[in-house]
């Protein structure tokens, strides 16, 4: 019944901005950690960044460089990643992910894929001029 649905992607020039949305539902707990992946072509998938839900407290791994930043809108049950300063090697299918594991902590772990447990479908995300 957990459903995350991605938006936002799209083809943008190197040096642009998008912002993706994950909007989750049917979760029987508020305590629902959000973690974003992407995966390019030829490569495997890898973590872009987490955020909790008590406290919003963020996590992010080196393939943002700095330019992604996560967020939770949790009246809208919707968490966003705004990628600044895109470049062409971010090129790549972005999903989004939620896990409700409770030994589970975003800050600890990191975005690690194996413990989501819910997928989103995926938004590509096309950095080309």
């Amino acid at each position: 019944q957990v459903q995350l649905v991605e938006s936002g992607g799209g083809l943008v020039q190197p040096g642009g901005s998008l912002r993706l949305s994950c909007a989750a539902s049917g979760f029987t707990t508020p305590y629902w950690t959000i973690g974003w992946f992407r995966q390019a072509p030829g490569k495997e998938r890898e973590g872009v960044s987490c955020i909790g839900s008590a406290d919003g407290s963020t996590y992010y791994t080196n393939s943002g460089k700095g330019r992604f930043f996560t967020s939770r809108d949790n009246a809208e049950n919707t968490v966003y990643l705004q990628m600044n300063n895109l470049k062409p090697e971010d090129t790549a299918v972005y999903y989004c992910a939620a896990t409700t594991r409770d030994y589970y902590y975003c800050s600890g772990y990191g975005p690690q894929a194996g413990e989501y447990d819910y997928w989103g479908q995926g938004t590509q995300v096309t950095v080309s001029s």
